[in-house]
């Protein structure tokens, strides 16, 4: 009996956030006719794209067995960095994306480096880094938001293409590529085995240094794009922009069922997961229930997915 409790348990954090994302999506259908609109889905797709982009990057990380919470800082040096360079008639479009995704990778690398050759843990070293970026910004930008970018830059976070929003488009694309790294490459097994057990992967000769140099970086190149999404959508380059993002990308991460020790996890559940917090935030705009209880719903859902991947792990 205790066995088929616990298998059942296991299916459960398997799929219940499927199970409770489908559930949600039929409530508002019934309630609010306006849930299912093009409209409607087209902003919660919108809205979403950028913190699935900072969880498809975490989630390389905590699947190594990492955690990185200087997503929203390196989205802030990345989009002050891309505005620079942005302004009409003077670089080419390709220079501040270029130059916004290398600061995202350097701050990235700079994360891994720090974890690989000190071995301090993750959590400090990215929480230095928070503060770090945080006030690169600042200085870059001289504490003032930088504005009059050009159309063409504008056209990545506000644009359409064949009336699909093209924040959507970028996120689709990086989808499809993280879930390809992640499960068809020697890189996403390498990313699996160091989470599972980094002393088996290092005695099985898998170079466990620079596999989270790896996951670092593409984590920082995924919170830069992120960083560029949102500047073109806001149309300045915002200093302060990101705060409290790393919360919301962990938490996809987290509820779409990747385990919190690492070994575990899919880039389809942290996508589901990140809709999840899309819908849900949503729909309490559409049912007119405070912001407030958004942060109450939120936690509650997280503490519910960690409950049960714990569960999940005595069953195992």
């Amino acid at each position: 009996m205790e066995k088929q409790i616990n298998f059942r348990l296991t299916r459960i954090g398997q799929y219940g956030i499927f199970l409770a994302f489908l559930g949600i999506c039929i409530a508002m259908a019934l309630t609010t006719p306006r849930f299912l609109t093009v409209s409607n889905l087209l902003i919660i797709g919108t809205q979403v794209s950028i913190n699935a982009l900072l969880a498809f990057g975490v989630t390389f990380v905590i699947i190594s067995g990492g955690i990185d919470l200087s997503l929203g800082s390196m989205v802030a040096v990345a989009g002050v960095v891309a505005a620079m360079f942005a302004h009409p008639d003077t670089y080419p479009l390709v220079v501040p994306i270029v130059l916004g995704l290398l600061a995202g990778v350097g701050i990235g690398l700079f994360n891994g480096l720090v974890i690989t050759k000190s071995k301090v843990p993750p959590f400090i070293v990215t929480l230095g880094t928070m503060t770090i970026g945080r006030g690169l910004a600042l200085i870059l930008s001289k504490g003032r938001p930088i504005s009059n970018l050009s159309d063409s830059f504008n056209f990545i976070g506000g644009g359409s293409l064949f009336g699909l929003p093209f924040p959507i488009i970028i996120l689709i694309l990086a989808f499809v590529i993280c879930s390809f790294i992640l499960g068809k490459t020697i890189l996403g097994r390498y990313i699996y085995a160091v989470g599972g057990n980094e002393d088996a992967a290092l005695a099985s000769g898998i170079p466990v240094k620079a596999v989270k140099l790896k996951v670092y970086a593409l984590c920082g190149l995924l919170s830069a794009l992120g960083g560029i999404l949102l500047t073109s959508r806001i149309t300045t380059g915002q200093p302060n922009a990101g705060a409290g993002f790393e919360l919301d990308a962990i938490a996809a991460v987290i509820i779409g069922g990747t385990s919190t020790t690492g070994g575990t996890g899919t880039m389809t559940g942290t996508l589901i997961g990140a809709l999840l917090i899309g819908v849900i935030s949503n729909s309490l705009d559409l049912l007119n229930v405070t912001s407030y209880y958004q942060q109450v719903v939120m936690g509650s859902i997280i503490i519910g997915a960690v409950v049960l991947d714990g569960l999940g792990k005595k069953s195992s």
